[in-house]
């Protein structure tokens, strides 16, 4: 674990595991579909928009953000249960990142997509970002020279299509959904055995996704914060 960072207790916070209508997940697998949502279409993590809104007002996250995290605790709750991943890592990332969405003049839809675009930097060697040469053809990061990371979590293209998550069940792994972007930033964190309750496994998870130690840093500040004020 790099030296200079907090070894103390990790940042968490309370999350329902019963809120759904039906009293709770289903054992035979996720919610989906408009029989958990508020009509035909609904994002599953609509079931959680009453946690979502009484939530996100006392830690100042929007409501459609929360969903997006709090969805993808209960998944890996279920799907990866071993490595005990809190909404507030997730949401701690998303500020950093993007503000949940809110960067560059984007705005987070009630849907969970971010529009226009959250498209960063080229990564081109300079001012402590990584060079790396194009691998998508620009297809996921409009350029066709350098590779930028993208959408609310800013991921590469590589990391994105290897992944990529559709949490929203619409057919589509899209980098620029809130929804399928963190729960892909949510089974990257828990790669390789990681558990997220150890505090050098979260600090190594957290360097893999930025191996910035300021970074990690604001990471953990912004997740310590939201777990005490979720409480």
């Amino acid at each position: 674990m790099p030296s200079g960072l907090p070894t103390g207790p990790l940042p968490t916070g309370p999350l329902p595991t019963v809120p759904l209508p039906s009293g709770g997940l289903p054992t035979n697998g996720l919610p989906t579909g408009p029989a958990i949502g508020p009509g035909v279409g609904g994002r599953p993590s609509d079931a959680l928009a009453s946690w979502a809104q009484q939530v996100g007002a006392k830690v100042g996250v929007p409501a459609t953000a929360m969903q997006a995290y709090g969805y993808a605790e209960l998944v890996l709750a279920q799907t990866n249960r071993s490595c005990a991943l809190s909404w507030t890592t997730l949401a701690a990332i998303g500020q950093v990142e993007s503000g949940h969405g809110s960067a560059n003049r984007a705005r987070l839809g009630p849907d969970g997509k971010v529009l226009p675009k959250i498209i960063g930097l080229p990564l081109d060697g300079k001012d402590g970002r990584m060079r790396i040469i194009d691998t998508d053809r620009g297809d996921l990061d409009d350029d066709k020279v350098l590779d930028r990371a993208i959408g609310p979590m800013q991921f590469i293209p590589t990391t994105w299509k290897e992944i990529g998550a559709d949490a929203d069940n619409d057919g589509f792994k899209d980098p620029h959904d809130l929804d399928d972007a963190a729960l892909a930033a949510a089974n990257y964190l828990c790669k390789g055995g990681r558990n997220l309750s150890i505090p050098g496994d979260w600090w190594n998870a957290i360097l893999s996704y930025n191996d910035v130690r300021r970074y990690a840093q604001d990471v953990y500040d912004t997740a310590n914060r939201y777990g005490r004020a979720s409480r």
